[in-house]
This record gives C-alpha cells, sequence and structure tokens, in this order.
C-alpha cells in the first residue's frame, strides 16, 4: 500500500512559525513533526509515499530528498504557490498513487496509532480513524454507527488518518477543493466506514499545542531513558 501525507498547508493557525518554516518540518521532542510518520510507515510495511507540497514546499523536499534515510521512496506532488485544499490535493496527486486504496494522514498531527492495522477496503470507499473530540474541536465532525460513519449522533472528530479508494474521487475534476463535502456525500449513501481510536493523538494546529508536544514527548523520551 502507498501512502499519501498531507503537507501543503499554509499553516496559518501556526503563525508565526510559520513565515519561515512549513510546518511539517516544525520540531517537537527533537524531530520534525512530518518525520514521525516517516519512521511510523516505514517500521509498518509501506515503503511508498507522496507528500504534496505548496508553502514553502521547497524546504520539505530539500530536507526529506528521495525518503533513503527513513526506509522510503518518497515521491513529491507541487500544487504551486496556491494550496488545492485536501481533496484536491489527493486528486492531483492520483497518477502518483495508483489504482489501489492508499493511506492518507495529515502532516500536522502527532499519533501512535498502528497503520498496519487499517482494514483493507472491499465494500466502502474510504475507511476514517475517528478520535474523542478536543476542547478546541468540541462538536466533532461524523458519528459512529457500528462500523459505518453516519452524519446524525454522537459525533467524534476525523483523525486525518484514514484508508481512501482512488473511486471516491472518480469524475471530480482538478482544482481547489475540499474534502468535507466528498465525505459527507458519501456517509449520507452508507459508502464511508470507520473506527474509534482512543490511543496518543494530537492535533498540533497552534504554537500553545505544539509547545505542549514538545513537553509531552520530551517527558516520554526522559522516562524511557530511566527505565
Amino acid at each position: 500500500m502507498k501512502a499519501m501525507i498531507l503537507a501543503a498547508g499554509r499553516g496559518e493557525r501556526m503563525r508565526p512559525l510559520t513565515h519561515s518554516t512549513p510546518k511539517p518540518l516544525l520540531m517537537a521532542g527533537g524531530q520534525c513533526l512530518i518525520e514521525y510518520h516517516l519512521f511510523a510507515l516505514a517500521r509498518q510495511g509501506i515503503r511508498d509515499v507522496v507528500i504534496n507540497l505548496s508553502w514553502l514546499g521547497r524546504q520539505i523536499s530539500d530536507y526529506l530528498g528521495n525518503g533513503r534515510r527513513y526506509g522510503l521512496h518518497i515521491r513529491y506532488s507541487e500544487e504551486g504557490e496556491t494550496p488545492l485544499e485536501t481533496a484536491g490535493g489527493i486528486i492531483q496527486a492520483l497518477p502518483l498513487l495508483g489504482e489501489d486504496p492508499f493511506l492518507l494522514v495529515n502532516g500536522d498531527i502527532y499519533t501512535e496509532f498502528d497503520f498496519a492495522s487499517l482494514p483493507t477496503l472491499t465494500t466502502t470507499d474510504a475507511h476514517l480513524v475517528m478520535v474523542n473530540n478536543p476542547e478546541h474541536h468540541p462538536q466533532g465532525d461524523f458519528a459512529l454507527s457500528g462500523d459505518r460513519l453516519a452524519l446524525h449522533g454522537d459525533k467524534l472528530t476525523y483523525s486525518g488518518i484514514g484508508i481512501y479508494a482512488p473511486r471516491l474521487f472518480a469524475q471530480l475534476e482538478r482544482g481547489i477543493r475540499p474534502l468535507a463535502p466528498i465525505l459527507r456525500e458519501a456517509i449520507a449513501r452508507g459508502a464511508i466506514s470507520g473506527q474509534h481510536y482512543t490511543g496518543e493523538w494530537w492535533d498540533v494546529g497552534t504554537p500553545e499545542r505544539l509547545g505542549q508536544l514538545d513537553r509531552f514527548l520530551r517527558h516520554k523520551q526522559t522516562a524511557g531513558h530511566d527505565g
């Protein structure tokens, strides 16, 4: 399976840190945010990774290179100066991702989720990992009814981790396009499955949350050395 990491956003809420550094290259626990994903993907047997680029994207490709030092083969999907939003970025990257379902991961989260535990898509167009609603997003996104997502009910938050079938984006034109309307339409016809993950997950969207994650990771590293 191939993976795509979303790394094209401007990181508006992370300013002023993102004036000169793209959000995926911000540091927490002595390592760039995006590197936690890269090492996790390699550990779990995924070798081919596509990363979409826009804001300060050259810094990302210069830093990560072809992925060899992570045990990966990285290719880049260039979006130009204006990010295409999530669905637009996926649609543009489809030629690099191929015809099989792929893993999608937001570049601005930290998680200890086991990517290898995700199911192989058979009857649905996507499978999303849902998490408990964080304080900054109390209303959630979608409900989980059995193994299917629903638009109504007790809502959870989409983690930014999922398996997507290219057919979900079939017939959609390239351009700036958000993902949420596509997901809502597919959920309404019962085409999206999901699961509830209660392990470690951080939405690293602001300088304050980046600082909290940095302290968490450094404490975890210290505790590990002490053990």
